[in-house]
């Protein structure tokens, strides 16, 4: 059974600073592409950062030079650095991972984000 847990959300001013976790089990993790993708209220979800089972990392332009993606893989663990957050980085954040080669595409719960003083 595939699990992709998220912790580390939570009330942040503007600013401020959160590190996300996503713990998975049931695969493979290092052949998995992870990323990180957030959908605010009313609108659609969107990539915000990845990175490869080599660890080359990839961000939206929303969030270049404040965010950092990395991974672990010997813990099983992707994270996201979140830096200077914005009100505008308010939304519920998923993680990701992905095997074209397998077709393989799982999802966390999500954690919310709410970036807000």
């Amino acid at each position: 059974q595939v699990q992709l847990v998220e912790s580390g959300g939570g009330l942040v001013q503007p600013g401020g600073s959160l590190r996300l976790s996503c713990a998975a089990s049931g695969i493979i993790f290092s052949i998995y592409v992870m990323g990180w993708y957030r959908q605010a209220p009313g609108k659609e979800r969107e990539l915000v950062a990845s990175i490869t089972w080599g660890g080359s990392p990839n961000y939206a332009d929303a969030v270049k030079g404040r965010f950092t993606i990395s991974r672990d893989n010997a813990k099983n663990t992707v994270y996201l650095q979140m830096n200077s957050l914005k009100p505008e980085d308010t939304a519920v954040y998923y993680c990701n991972a992905n095997n074209r080669l397998s077709s393989s595409d799982y999802w966390g719960q999500g954690t919310q984000v709410t970036v807000s003083s």
